[in-house]
């Protein structure tokens, strides 16, 4: 038994590092990040305005686009709009405005925008029915019915330096045009 066990351990390190070396030879995989931190030009822009002013300019923007605000505060603005490109897509796009003062009197502020886009797809399920008998067991039938829902398929933060350019353009638009109020 000893001889058998001295004549398998050369083998098992052998093996050993035979795995070991596949496993250096073959490039450490690294997971791709989606975010690089490289610019803060795409969601933001300097307004000479207040944070008041620019959040409600944004608001207003907002509104002229047929986006319904959930929320509209001093510092902050988020709107909703849906979209049914497709009779069985729909999409929704929740775009928020964050507004904070860049100067020490306020009359400058940074406008932070972000835009989220929900991709939700029509889903269909066939409805079947059990029955149950004592002494033959259960049978399944079909139905012609079937089950139609939406469901939420992705989600993305909207990144086209265009959309946001637009944007940021109407926000500017509103604040040269209307007399907005002071803080």
């Amino acid at each position: 038994m000893n001889r058998w066990r001295r004549a398998r351990l050369p083998l098992a390190c052998l093996a050993l590092a035979s795995a070991l070396t596949g496993c250096m030879s073959e490039p450490m995989k690294r997971v791709r990040t989606q975010e690089d931190f490289s610019s803060t030009a795409t969601y933001s822009r300097l307004f000479d305005a207040s944070p008041t002013q620019t959040c409600e300019a944004a608001r207003r923007a907002l509104l002229s686009q047929g986006y319904m605000i959930n929320t509209a505060k001093a510092d902050l603005v988020e709107g909703q709009k849906s979209f049914q490109p497709d009779a069985e897509v729909h999409l929704q796009m929740i775009i928020r405005v964050v507004c904070v003062p860049e100067s020490a009197d306020h009359s400058v502020s940074m406008g932070f925008v972000t835009a989220l886009q929900d991709r939700y797809a029509l889903k269909k399920s066939a409805n079947s029915a059990s029955l149950g008998v004592g002494a033959l067991g259960s049978v399944s039938l079909p139905m012609a019915a079937t089950n139609e829902s939406m469901v939420k398929v992705g989600s993305e933060t909207i990144s086209s330096d265009i959309f946001y350019e637009n944007f940021f353009d109407l926000v500017k638009r509103f604040l040269q045009s209307e007399a907005l109020p002071t803080e």
